[in-house]
This record gives structure tokens, sequence and C-alpha cells, in this order.
């Protein structure tokens, strides 16, 4: 089984970019806040979340094309990789999500871009954030509007729940960790 450590290791061989790594973590987050709610192996999807961009900074263009191989050679089973595949849903590839841990990458994926985002424009960053705050956001389409709301909602709708309550999860969970993705109180 994929662990956090591991997948730490896999995506520092392909990835330099301090931006990428800011995403991974912030996936890794909002991935164990999802897995609680669902009753499931917390630092199992928070490892999947982290590795889910694995061959992004050297193929932006053909994103997930280089990565089920190399993940499979590297260990990782054949569901691990599915579940990363997944992601790409309906964007670059035709991998369905099924399961709760490959709905909910799929979902995060663009919904912790859009909190983060306005994490960002808060003094507090997200340590206050109320999801209030965060669903005017959501709406106003021209903020983080390189986000795919539609992919998000998809999302939502797959895992049987509204927007409001997979963001409340997942700034719960990524106020927890408010240092490590940059989003605590502006000094």
């Amino acid at each position: 089984m994929l662990t956090l450590d591991r997948a730490k290791q896999l995506l520092d061989t392909t990835t330099t970019e301090h931006h990428l790594f800011l995403h991974a973590k912030n996936v890794m987050a909002a991935m164990g806040g999802l897995a609680g709610h669902f009753g499931e192996d917390k630092e199992h999807w928070m490892a999947i979340g982290y590795l889910h961009d694995y061959d992004y900074e050297q193929h932006p263009e053909e994103h997930l094309q280089y990565t089920e191989q190399p993940l499979l050679d590297a260990g990782l089973d054949e569901s691990e990789v599915r579940a990363i595949m997944a992601h790409g849903y309906s964007i670059i590839n035709d991998v369905e999500p099924v399961t709760n841990l490959e709905k909910s990458l799929f979902t995060v994926d663009e919904l912790t871009g859009i909190i983060q985002a306005a994490a960002r424009m808060r003094p507090l960053g997200i340590t206050d954030m109320e999801i209030s705050s965060f669903m005017k956001k959501f709406k106003d389409k021209k903020f983080a509007a390189k986000c795919n709301r539609e992919l998000i909602k998809q999302g939502c709708d797959m895992l049987g729940m509204e927007v409001k309550e997979a963001a409340e999860i997942c700034i719960a969970a990524m106020k927890d960790h408010a240092q490590e993705l940059e989003l605590g109180a502006k000094e």
C-alpha cells in the first residue's frame, strides 16, 4: 500500500517546481479530510492525493500519459494507479471514477485550487475561513477562473454531495495543514 513517505519520494523524482509541490500538499490535505468522512485510510488517501500529478511537470500537455507504467513499476498496485488516472476523466482520458477514492481525487483536484486562492486573499489565510466566504468566491466565475467549477460539481454529484459539504470537509482538513500549505496568517 502506498504510504505518504513513498509518495513524496516518487514525486521528488519528477517534480521540482514549488507551486506543484504546494498543489500536491493541498490535494493531500483535502483527501485526508474526505478519507475521514468516508471512514477510509487517511494516510493512504493522502498519499494518493500527494502523488496525483506525478508526470505533470515533465509532460504538462500529455499529463497522465507517462504515469501508469512508471507507477506500476515503482510498486503501486493497479487500484492506486487507477485512482490517479481517474482524476483526468473527461479531461484527458476516459478512466471514469467509480470508487469514493477516485471520485474524491477527481473533485478535490480543482476544488482545492479555489480554496487555496480564496485563503490567500484573507489576512488570516485559511485559519478563519468560513464556508459562506468560500461559497461567495465559488459562485464568482471570475475568481480563480482557471478552476473548472463544472468538474467540481460533476465530482460532487458522483460523491452524492453538495459543493458546500465537500468544500467544508476540505477546508477543515486544509486548516490542519495551514502552515505547510502556506495558508496561515500573513505576517
